[in-house]
């Protein structure tokens, strides 16, 4: 069985976090926060953003990098950066994997990247950009490891209710 686990390192931005919850929490992804943060997990602003969504997610908190490690030994941890030489739809994701965004500011410290080079992917864009908005990033993400996995567990088909239109 497929496990999707998100992992933001030193959020800034409670709004970007808010929408990722919603995603994570609409696609069976677990979010793991890495702090410090740029803010409190009880933010108005985060919750706005996360909607009415709240109540089914499963979400992780940690004080520092070094927990979030110690904590989850032995996943597979895929990196995602503008400096990196792959993209993330060269990658094929194990079942159970943690994608790892940076904060909005400066993305991910510069050593996990230097320590990892085969596991750092890049969503691809014009040259002159600098990034994308983290919340849209990791949808790319989240909705390429899940086509990968053929959307596990996850509504595939919708239909019409009102036909009145007619």
């Amino acid at each position: 069985m497929s496990e999707l686990n998100i992992v933001l390192i030193e959020p800034e931005i409670p709004q970007n976090t808010g929408n990722i919850a919603r995603t994570c929490a609409a696609t069976n992804a677990k979010l793991h926060l890495v702090g410090p943060m740029g803010f409190k997990i009880d933010d108005k602003k985060l919750k706005r953003a996360g909607l009415d969504y709240w109540h089914l997610l499963d979400i992780t908190l940690y004080s520092s990098l070094e927990e979030f490690f110690e904590k989850n030994k032995g996943g597979s941890f895929f990196y995602y950066t503008t400096k990196a030489k792959h993209t993330y739809c060269e990658t094929s994701y194990p079942q159970k994997v943690f994608l790892v965004f940076g904060k909005e500011t400066r993305g991910l410290p510069e050593s996990l990247l230097v320590e990892n080079p085969d596991t750092c992917v890049r969503i691809p864009m014009k040259e002159d950009a600098r990034s994308l908005n983290l919340s849209n990033s990791v949808a790319v993400a989240v909705y390429e490891f899940l086509r990968q996995w053929n959307f596990p567990h996850l509504k595939v088909k919708g239909e019409l209710h009102n036909l009145s239109w007619r």
